[in-house]
């Protein structure tokens, strides 16, 4: 074989992938993006940070917690624009709208605590009056029970809890305490009795019966620190958690997957920083992860065993927190925070 010939060659292939990738001809134009921005609504005059989205499909509006603007925001869920802003907060976080009632509920960790409010006029109908620091919750329909953590150190408690209430009457139903003074967001399983939650400050998640409210187990997740999101996939028996810190406490995002059953860490990925979201579609086996330094990252779960990373997609500084809309849809809402961006909320197709 002629040597000079074959490298000649080689050479040739090379550059003809090379001149492909940079022109965007050959494999590199087949792949389409994930997601795709189709509009973007401006929020200007808002700073802070914002928290999370709920659906209300019944009236035809997305609602999203404006943390630090203590507010509610109302868009037009259809045309994304933005209809009205709702006073009346301490510092709102998330929302429970739900099929057919008359009212939702928003958790507010202020001193105002968790308001009940009429859902086609945003008007004040009641308050539930729980452990100050209401934030982060999970809603089992079955049984119509709003699980809401309170407490922990931002409101200068060395514990913190999972409440349990009616969110018809507001009524407390029951609760649990840790001896953690941050607990982040909590998962329920939606065929089961188990409740997720993650013990941010002591690295560990928390497995509780629902039914009796009680702590069934503790599992540490030694890859990272900061366990803050967490998303069930139980079909497969797994739980995505997302920390925003590593081994030694330094900021860095990643991905621990543990089995739902034992907490045995199956595997990790690398995650954005800053992210304060977890979305899961477990139809498309697809796990969606927005970070607040620029972009969203998507995951491809369907081999239980193995989390791939999909796609990097850059989205805006801030953008940490969203939620799937019907349609092949996602949302993102990205916050000022300290970039003192514009504010916005973010719309996009998901192919």
């Amino acid at each position: 074989m002629n040597i000079q010939k074959t490298l000649a060659g080689l050479l040739i292939v090379s550059s003809v992938a090379a001149i492909c990738l940079v022109s965007g001809t050959g494999f590199a134009q087949t792949q389409a993006p994930p997601m795709k921005l189709v509009k973007t609504v401006t929020l200007p005059g808002y700073t802070g940070d914002f928290d999370h989205f709920a659906v209300d499909q019944q009236r035809g509006r997305l609602l999203l917690a404006a943390e630090d603007h203590a507010t509610l925001e109302v868009f037009d869920l259809k045309t994304g624009q933005h209809l009205k802003t709702v006073p009346g907060f301490g510092a709102p976080h998330s929302i429970l709208v739900r099929p057919g009632a008359s009212t939702i509920v928003v958790t507010d960790s202020g001193k105002t605590m968790t308001k009940i409010l009429d859902a086609n006029t945003y008007a004040l109908k009641g308050t539930i009056k729980l452990t100050e620091g209401a934030d982060s919750a999970a809603y089992d329909a079955k049984t119509n029970v709003y699980y809401i953590v309170t407490g922990g150190k931002d409101v200068d408690m060395k514990t913190a809890n999972v409440e349990a209430v009616n969110p018809d009457t507001g009524q407390r139903l029951g609760g649990i305490t840790f001896n953690d003074n941050h607990v982040e967001a909590i998962a329920l399983e939606e065929h089961g009795d188990r409740i997720f939650v993650n013990l941010t400050q002591t690295n560990k998640m928390a497995v509780v019966n629902r039914r009796t409210m009680k702590e069934i187990a503790e599992w540490p997740v030694p890859p990272a620190q900061q366990n803050a999101m967490v998303a069930v996939d139980e079909a497969q028996h797994r739980l995505y958690v997302v920390c925003r810190a590593n081994t030694r406490g330094q900021p860095a995002g990643k991905v621990v997957v543990m089995d739902s059953d034992n907490g045995k860490v199956i595997g990790t990925e690398d995650a954005p920083m800053r992210a304060d979201q977890v979305m899961y579609d477990a139809s498309a086996h697809r796990l969606y992860v927005p970070g607040g330094q620029g972009y969203t990252e998507i995951y491809d779960t369907s081999d239980a065993n193995h989390l791939k990373v999909v796609a990097k997609v850059t989205t805006a500084p801030g953008a940490k927190t969203g939620t799937l809309l019907p349609g092949n849809k996602l949302v993102l809402a990205a916050s000022p925070g300290d970039t003192k961006a514009m504010a916005k909320v973010m719309y996009f197709t998901i192919q």
